[in-house]
């Protein structure tokens, strides 16, 4: 067994026996506790690239087959310009305008939905078979549809984020009981009265749950739709050419910028939910 193996065993060792430490603390500090929320997958994290690491080194495996972390770094800080404009390309133009829109325009139309039996009965089952049809087959149609630039990777995303949104808001929507709803009716509310006040916050978990799963779909639309099509920049785009290139570094330096904007997307939604649900009982702690 060499060094690079048994230096990351060895640290494997050592931060498995240091997280069983802090995961058995129990501090009252609502700050420690935050903290060692966030230091105990941080170090999970760590572990995994040291052993990764140690892994490639240990075994000779060809870069190709599996890239070590420190040349993945080295990748991205060598090449942080192309990040950026791929980054923007992807992320700041085609997933945040079609995230926009699907979602809204899924909320709106669970709006009518709800205020139209026909709609109800004929749109959410036609909904239902749009979101299965396979987005592999659908994407090339949209890129011939809206051309090679971002609008046509924006209409893929409206498409993957428009039914997650329109079925759990639907679902959302009925989600108060009968007997809130004949209180407010005692008290001659209106539709509308009814839904902002009522429905749409007993909605709020379900919608939140939407725009999650949205945060993430949105990213893969984008990356598969540059696959069909796209002007020379693009995650999508590089993963595609560099693999043909054997620039496997940089394909992995691509995933790693998608990851981290996407775990971070995420984040935000998730913090946005905290702040508007507080009330909720999934959100209160002890």
């Amino acid at each position: 067994m060499n060094w690079a193996l048994t230096g990351a065993l060895l640290f494997w060792a050592a931060a498995w026996a240091l997280n069983e430490w802090l995961a058995g603390l129990n501090p009252r500090s609502v700050q420690t506790r935050r903290a060692l929320g966030l230091l105990i997958p941080a170090i999970f994290g760590i572990t995994l690239l040291v052993v990764w690491e140690g892994l490639v080194h240990g075994f000779n495996i060809s870069p190709v087959l599996l890239t070590p972390p420190s040349a993945i770094w080295a990748r991205i800080t060598s090449s942080l310009p192309t990040l950026w404009a791929d980054f923007q390309q992807t992320f700041l133009k085609a997933v945040l305008i079609g995230y926009a829109i699907g979602c809204g325009a899924g909320f709106l139309t669970a709006i009518a939905i709800d205020r139209s039996p026909f709609l109800q009965r004929g749109l959410m089952p036609l909904g239902n078979f749009v979101s299965a049809l396979p987005i592999i087959g659908v994407a090339p149609i949209l890129v011939m549809w809206f051309g090679f630039d971002w609008p046509s990777k924006a209409a893929v995303v409206v498409i993957m984020t428009f039914f997650p949104m329109l079925v759990n808001t639907v679902e959302g929507l009925a989600a108060s009981s009968n007997i809130d709803r004949d209180l407010m009716r005692t008290y001659a509310s209106s539709y509308w009265q009814t839904l902002f006040k009522l429905r749409l916050p007993a909605a709020a978990p379900f919608i939140f749950n939407a725009l999650k799963i949205n945060s993430t779909l949105a990213l893969i639309g984008a990356i598969v739709a540059e696959f069909f099509g796209t002007p020379i920049v693009g995650m999508g785009f590089r993963i595609s050419t560099e693999v043909g290139r054997m620039n496997i570094d940089m394909v992995w330096a691509e995933i790693a910028m998608a990851a981290l904007a996407g775990s971070l997307f995420y984040g935000a939604v998730a913090l946005l939910e905290r702040a508007v649900t507080f009330w909720h009982p999934s959100m209160r702690s002890g």
